[in-house]
């Protein structure tokens, strides 16, 4: 089955001013290319070539920068005229992303993991593989979906940014998703309005069965929303650890 991309690029990057009174947060630079680059090659490189992406005021600026995309591609860009929250970002996509699974990549987590293995088993299986968490230890985890796992090392919750976590593995910004995924948003929406987190949502499938880990482990994941990050982020490019390009 058919996997797509929606790339996440909207919110206010408010721990990011004031760079971002005037551009979006993933054009700003990683030493020598835009955040945006380094998402984008990674969907490519897993063999994503239709590709959504969400984004603020600053959609224009976007969609200068990256045009129509590459040969044998479609790029769909999409306005978010004012932030109303995950699920309103997601389904304004939602017309580009049906009846398929798709690769949820919010877009200022940058990693060194390669998903293309993970794609490919995806679109392979028959029916209804689930969903794929990322997962990093993380020193501090509170700003992030927890997961909370059992002595398997099985994922059995998802606990969103709590104030006492229930383990060190943070869940990151990049998931794969089955074709429930949209019925699963909907319920979400459902039972907790316009706040829902998307930890709502993978929660749902966390309770049937289908949720996976797929740890970083000595792979690199950076969250690349505020100075300190984007600086250590920018010396790792630099230093040849971030790959921005379509291939390997």
């Amino acid at each position: 089955m058919l996997t797509t991309a929606i790339l996440v690029a909207g919110g206010h990057g408010s721990r990011l001013h004031p760079f971002t009174h005037y551009t979006q947060k993933t054009l700003l630079p990683l030493y020598n290319r835009p955040v945006i680059d380094f998402a984008l090659g990674t969907i490519r490189r897993a063999g994503i070539q239709n590709i959504t992406i969400v984004s603020n005021q600053f959609i224009g600026q976007i969609a200068q920068h990256i045009g129509s995309g590459m040969d044998g591609e479609k790029i769909h860009y999409v306005l978010e005229e004012e932030p109303l929250g995950v699920a309103a970002a997601l389904n304004l996509a939602r017309p580009y992303n049906q009846d398929c699974r798709v690769l949820v990549y919010f877009s200022d987590n940058i990693t060194t993991l390669e998903l293309s293995d993970e794609v490919s088993r995806f679109a392979a299986a028959e029916s209804n593989p689930g969903c794929v968490l990322l997962a990093r230890e993380e020193q501090n985890p509170q700003a992030f979906g927890v997961a909370v796992v059992n002595e398997s090392g099985e994922v059995i919750d998802i606990v969103e940014k709590p104030q006492n976590p229930p383990s060190n593995l943070a869940i990151g910004g990049i998931y794969l998703f089955d074709e429930n995924f949209w019925d699963y948003l909907d319920s979400a929406v459902l039972e907790h309005g316009q706040k829902v987190s998307i930890s709502d949502v993978t929660r749902q499938y966390v309770q049937i069965g289908k949720a996976r880990l797929l740890s970083v482990g000595e792979e690199t994941w950076v969250d690349c929303g505020t100075p300190d990050s984007l600086l250590m982020a920018s010396q790792m490019v630099k230093d040849g650890k971030l790959n921005p390009h379509p291939h390997r």
